[in-house]
This record gives C-alpha cells, sequence and structure tokens, in this order.
C-alpha cells in the first residue's frame, strides 16, 4: 500500500558457546553452510524505501554505527545519499515524507515505551526538530500524573495526518492533557508551533480530512462493537451525532477507509451483510454505496490509490498468497509490465504526486526483496530501473522455500498455514521432507488479531538452516479471513485457538513431516501465551518452549494495559474475557497458564522486555516466581533496553543466539557459537543459566 494513500480499518552475559551441537548424534545437514545469525538478524542494508512528493529525492532507512537511521539521496544519484537523522540509541523504523518536499517526519520512543515522540529532520541541513516536545502528562490540577515507580506518566503522539494542500503542516494525536485520550493538534513543521483542533472527550479515534478538519469520531460501544458520529464545529466546541453503528461481530472486518478528492465521499471497508470486508465507495450526500472489491476467501489487504485524485486504482487480497485486482484500466498495463519485470510478488510502495515515479518492491520467500524505481511516460507505458536490495548478504545462500498449506481444523475450518523445511531436506522443494520427519518448531504470530503471511520470514529461514521444520499456522482469531474466522476465537484463548496448533502439529506428525517427540513451541506477545498453554494445558505434546513477552494471566494482562488502550477495553472483554467481575476472573484464570505452572515438565525460556508496555514485566517475572516456588527450573532472560519486542539488533541477536542453543538441547538442531553476541547486549540472565549449553561459565546473573 502506498504511504499517501488511505489507511486500511484500524498491532549480559559472558561465556562462550563453541561449535556446534548435533543433539544426540542425529542429523545430516548434507553440507549446507550455518548462516551466521548476524546476516539473518542483523540490520538491512535498506528498508521502507520511498520517493519524495515531488519525485526528486528518494528516501530509505539504512544502518549508521549499528542505528538504522532516514537516508535520502538525489533521484538521479543514488551515489549522493546522506544519513539526515543522527539517532544512536534506538533503530528509526516509521517515517515519512512531509508535502513540502523539506522535511521528513519520523516517530521515536525511548527503550521500547512506546511513548512516541514526533520529529522532523530538515532534508537540506539534517536539522531535527522534536514536534511533539512534552515529557509528562499532567492532570486537572496542573501537577504531573505519577506512575506507581515515582516517575511522570510521559506522553505519546500519532500522526494523524499530513497533506499536499498544507505541505508545511501536520496534524498529530496527543493524550498530553488526559492519558486516555488523544486530542489533536495542527503543527508548523518548520517552527513547532502548535494549535488545538479537536478535544478528545471520549472518542477512540478521530478521522480528519485533507482540509484538516475533524469529520468523524469513533467510540466502543458496550457489546464491544463500535459507533461512528459525524462531527459538527459549533461554537465553544464540537458537536456530535450518530453516523454509522457497527455491532461486535463486524468490529474487526469494517472500518473507514478515508475520503475522496472533494471529500465528499469516502471509502469504507465493510463486511455486514457478508463475511468477508469488501471496499465500498460512499456518498455523503445520500448515503449510496458503490461496491469496489470483493473476495469471498480474504478481507480486503491493502489498497493502490492515485496520489492526487483519490480514487483506489487497484486492491489486494490475501488468503494464502497476494492477489490484486486492477479497477482502474490506466494502470493496467503499467502493472502488467511490471509483473515481468522481476520474480516475487508485486507491490508498488510509493508515487510521486505527478505519478510519474513509482517505487516498487519485489518480495520474495527465498531472498532479499529488490527495489526498482519505475519511470512512466505521459504517453503510456515506462521503465523500471534497478535500485538495490534489501538484504544483499544472503543473495546467493541456500534459503528455503515458504509452502502455503491449508489445514484442515477438527471442527472443519481452513487454517491457512505455511510451512519451511531445510534446504537439504527438500531438494526438490515440494514441502515434503526426504529423509524423513524432522524435529520441528511451531511459530506463533503475535496479535492474537494479526496472521502470518507468504514471504521472506528470517525466523524461518533461520531454524530451518538450523536444521527444523518451521510450521506457522493462521489459527482462528487471525485476522484477513473473514469475520467467521475471527469471531470463532472469541472467549477461546487456550480453548479451541490452542486446538488449532494442535491439529497443525498432528497434521506435520501424520504427514511425516514432524517427529512427533521433538516438536518446539515458540512465539511473542500471543505467540508467549500460547507457548506457556502449550507447556501447560498439553505439557506432552511440546518437547520445550521459548516465549517472548508473552502473558501468563489474563486478568493480569488485561489491568495493566496502556491508558490510551483504555477507551478500547470492551474489544478486550467481549472477545477475551471480562477481568471487572468476579466471574470474568474466574474463567480467565481457567485459560491462563499462570494458574496451572505445576503442570510445566518441559524447558522453558523466556525471553523480556522491561519497559514493555503492553506485555508488562511483571507477567514474565510472576511466572518464574510460580515455577521457582515448586522447584521447576526456567530460563530468563530480561532486556533492560527493551520494550514489546527487541528491536535492537545487538538484543535480538543475543536472544536468538540463547535460543540456538536452548532448541539444540531439547530438540536435536545445530548452533552456532555465541561468541561475543550476548556480551555486546544488555542481556540479563536472570535465571536458569544452566538450562542452556555453554551459557554458565563466567555469567554474573542479573548484571
Amino acid at each position: 500500500m502506498v504511504k499517501r494513500s488511505m489507511a486500511i480499518g484500524m498491532s549480559a552475559v559472558c561465556g562462550v558457546l563453541s561449535g556446534f551441537s548435533l543433539g544426540q548424534g542425529e542429523g545430516s545437514w548434507g553440507g549446507t553452510t550455518l548462516i551466521p545469525r548476524a546476516v539473518l538478524f542483523g540490520n538491512p542494508d535498506r528498508a521502507n524505501v520511498q520517493v519524495s512528493p515531488d519525485g526528486k529525492h528518494l528516501s530509505w532507512l539504512a544502518d549508521v554505527g549499528g542505528v538504522m537511521n532516514v537516508f535520502v539521496s538525489p533521484t538521479e544519484d543514488l551515489s549522493k545519499a546522506r544519513a539526515i537523522t543522527k539517532d544512536t540509541k534506538r533503530n528509526i523504523r516509521q517515517y515519512q515524507w512531509a508535502y513540502d518536499n523539506e522535511h521528513v517526519l519520523y516517530l521515536q520512543d525511548v527503550g521500547g515505551d512506546e511513548n512516541w515522540k514526533v520529529y522532523s529532520a530538515n532534508v537540506a541541513t539534517g536539522a531535527v526538530r522534536d514536534l511533539t516536545p512534552f515529557e509528562e502528562i499532567k492532570g486537572p490540577d496542573g501537577k504531573a500524573i505519577m506512575l506507581p515507580s515515582g516517575t511522570p506518566m510521559r506522553p505519546t503522539a500519532r500522526l494523524q495526518g499530513v497533506s499536499e494542500r498544507f505541505p508545511g503542516e501536520l496534524l498529530v494525536g496527543l493524550n498530553v492533557r488526559n492519558p486516555q485520550l488523544h486530542d489533536v493538534y495542527r503543527v508548523n513543521i518548520a517552527t513547532g508551533a502548535m494549535e488545538l483542533v479537536f478535544q478528545n472527550d471520549g472518542w477512540v479515534g478521530v478521522i480528519t480530512d485533507d482540509d484538516f478538519v475533524p469529520r468523524f469520531a469513533q467510540r466502543m460501544t458496550p457489546d464491544g462493537g463500535s459507533e461512528i458520529a459525524k462531527l459538527t464545529k459549533q461554537e465553544g466546541g464540537w458537536s456530535s451525532e450518530p453516523f454509522e453503528t457497527i455491532g461486535m461481530e463486524d468490529m474487526l472486518t469494517t472500518g473507514f477507509g478515508g475520503f475522496g478528492k472533494t471529500g465528499q465521499t469516502y471509502y469504507m471497508v465493510d463486511s455486514r451483510g457478508r463475511d468477508t470486508g469488501a471496499l465500498f465507495t460512499v456518498d455523503l450526500k445520500d448515503g449510496s454505496r458503490r461496491l469496489l472489491a470483493a473476495s469471498d476467501k480474504a478481507d480486503i489487504g491493502g489498497t493502490l490509490m492515485h496520489p492526487t485524485e483519490k480514487t483506489v486504482q487497484a486492491a489486494a487480497f490475501n488468503h494464502t498468497r497476494t492477489e490484486w485486482q486492477v479497477l482502474d484500466p490506466s494502470i493496467e498495463g503499467d502493472l502488467s509490465y511490471l509483473k515481468g519485470v522481476e520474480r516475487g510478488e508485486l507491490s508498488v510502495v510509493d508515487r510521486s504526486l505527478d505519478d510519474r515515479r513509482w517505487v516498487v518492491a519485489f518480495a520474495k520467500d527465498d531472498g532479499p526483496a529488490k527495489f526498482y524505481l519505475y519511470e512512466r511516460r505521459p504517453g503510456g507505458g515506462g521503465e523500471a530501473k534497478y535500485l538495490f536490495s534489501n538484504r544483499s548478504k544472503i543473495e546467493g545462500l541456500a534459503l528455503s522455500p515458504m509452502h502455503p498449506v491449508v489445514i484442515k481444523s477438527r471442527d472443519g475450518l481452513d487454517l491457512v498455514s505455511f510451512l519451511t523445511l531445510p534446504a537439504w531436506s527438500d531438494k526438490d522443494r515440494d514441502g515434503k521432507p526426504e529423509g524423513g520427519a524432522l524435529p520441528m518448531v511451531l511459530l506463533v504470530h503475535g496479535g492474537p488479531w494479526a496472521r502470518d503471511a507468504w514471504g521472506y520470514n528470517g525466523y524461518h529461514q533461520w531454524l530451518a538452516n538450523r536444521g527444523y521444520a518451521v510450521l506457522s499456522v493462521n489459527f482462528r482469531g487471525s485476522t484477513g479471513f473473514g469475520k467467521s474466522f475471527i469471531n470463532a476465537g472469541n472467549r477461546e484463548w487456550a480453548g479451541k485457538m490452542h486446538d488449532d496448533l494442535l491439529d497443525a502439529v498432528e497434521w506435520a506428525v501424520s504427514r511425516g513431516v514432524a517427529r512427533k517427540d521433538r516438536v518446539g513451541i515458540m512465539g511473542g506477545s500471543y505467540g508467549g501465551y500460547a507457548t506457556l498453554v502449550g507447556l501447560t494445558f498439553t505439557p506432552d505434546v511440546f518437547a520445550c518452549g521459548v516465549d517472548i513477552v508473552g502473558p501468563s494471566s489474563i486478568a493480569t494482562l488485561l489491568s495493566t494495559i496502556p491508558p490510551y488502550w483504555a477507551p478500547m477495553i470492551d474489544m478486550f472483554v467481549t472477545r477475551v474475557g471480562d477481568h471487572r467481575t468476579e466471574e470474568g476472573r474466574r474463567f480467565l484464570d481457567s485459560r491462563s497458564p499462570l494458574t496451572f505452572v505445576d503442570r510445566i515438565e518441559k524447558p522453558l525460556l523466556i525471553g523480556q522486555g522491561a519497559n514493555d508496555p503492553r506485555v508488562k514485566q511483571s507477567e514474565s517475572d510472576q511466572i518464574v516466581k510460580a515455577m521457582q516456588s515448586k522447584g521447576i527450573p526456567v530460563t530468563y532472560v530480561l532486556f533492560p533496553d527493551e520494550g514489546h519486542g527487541f528491536a535492537r539488533p545487538e538484543n535480538n541477536t543475543a536472544f536468538n543466539a540463547i535460543v540456538e542453543a536452548f532448541l539444540s538441547k531439547h530438540l536435536g538442531g545445530r548452533f552456532e557459537a555465541v561468541g561475543d553476541d550476548v556480551v555486546r547486549s544488555s542481556a540479563q540472565v536472570l535465571t536458569g543459566l544452566e538450562g542452556v549449553p555453554g551459557l554458565s561459565a563466567g555469567v554474573v546473573p542479573g548484571k
């Protein structure tokens, strides 16, 4: 999807490991080279490639001293690229051009706390300005609201919108007045001057148009649905009147999608009256609706929108692979030509305002993404010029294809899944291991309202290269497959959602893909929770587990959500369970691994970020404490400078070094020597050094 198109919808340790482990003498690696972790998990060469609105510059993220910063280059001469940001601590991950062509806007937090600030960087001078320079949230008495730790609560900013009609300005959302609610401010990019546009008195979100006018606002309803209200500016404030009602069953597959050029029509992704989210255009004057694009198998997954006319020219749907529906014949020739330029799934990632220059990318499952600049000719047609790949170091390596497979659940649902096998075990690339069943890692995605998709996946390639079959499953509750599939996961944490994972394991075992006694489970966030569920609810199924920032108790998870998530609490209550009532807490406890910690029999490795605002450190602390009280071994690694996942490459690589050795011990794959990977990170091994081969020598726990 193009960044200036509509948005669819609403997520040390010292010591050296030496040599390679071959488990108990098992396994044959087919002469395949061990791919270094640094190659797979280090910063990419380039990422998030964009073109300036006037088409004169390209930009991307690239490494400066181990930290990803924004680079800008003249479109005609990439050799003149230079960094215009100077972050030295944490990768910049989100940025975009301002329409003045003179500034780049980006978001950054501190240590993974997700208290985002919006910054601007001047393209010519590299001068950086903090556009949201607030360090604390103040209550009605004017005093800072304090956290239990005694430090002030910090606000978090949202980039609300940019518009070619106001190239030197932007809209930001800020919860500096109320930690739960984001007011909308208009900000001058060059000076930082800020003006309040809309005071939010109870809305989850506000929808603004290209004239920077608040048009609609949305809030949750007690049944887990939502209502959209039409806003009208009046003397002394804003009034609202009901406009759209979305029931709970359609909440995650229906949403506002942006305005047309005149602001008199808008786009809506809507599953009401159908199963999958389809794209409609709606006339604001008479309410008439027109269906633009739909699929019976998948929700709409992206759009290609004209940069100035604001017409949707193509729509994407992703069931097992991404497919595009072309809606505008004027670009059919362009897309047809581009599909023949390079192998891989095509996406148009950015376009100049005059639509003469497109940045296009080709995604592969067994190699790096490749970027091209497509120069369109006024009379039609054009030429694509190769720019670069995102990870040159993986080119030419023996990587494995990712195989889409559809697995039937025990109650008949289609579970779209993705299987990757070691290259030497699948030489004919048919998705069936040639030398017999393999140890397997079940890699569970987070969310849970998210999904796995086909493409290059560093974790799949890493684990396959170490000798494992890797299986990722879109269990019920995953997004993209229609509302029935999402709603089948309601109140099914550790229930039918877990049954889907078990059914996938059984599928892999029955087809000779996985060894029944050598299946590990691993994941982050909800995937970490699923790991804990696997080791407590079904302790005989999995040989070991790796939990990354996973909640151990749903009740404590919901009671400690970030304040700005509070307006969405009814969605969690209806879809997961109600932590606010005694009956609800009993239900949630019955679905929480912490309740059944005494059932854990298999080895467990936990990774946690100390600054995680979503799944607090206490979620990992409490299950580790409970295990220790019962004499159950556990290895616990804490990163004091991380949040919900490990963003710093040093930390990500260090934790994966520990994971490799852990999996090798319990599943039998091979691993790369740690070297100084862990030493160069901030990792603190708080307990369980003995659970990972080679970690005990010379380690100071909790450094």
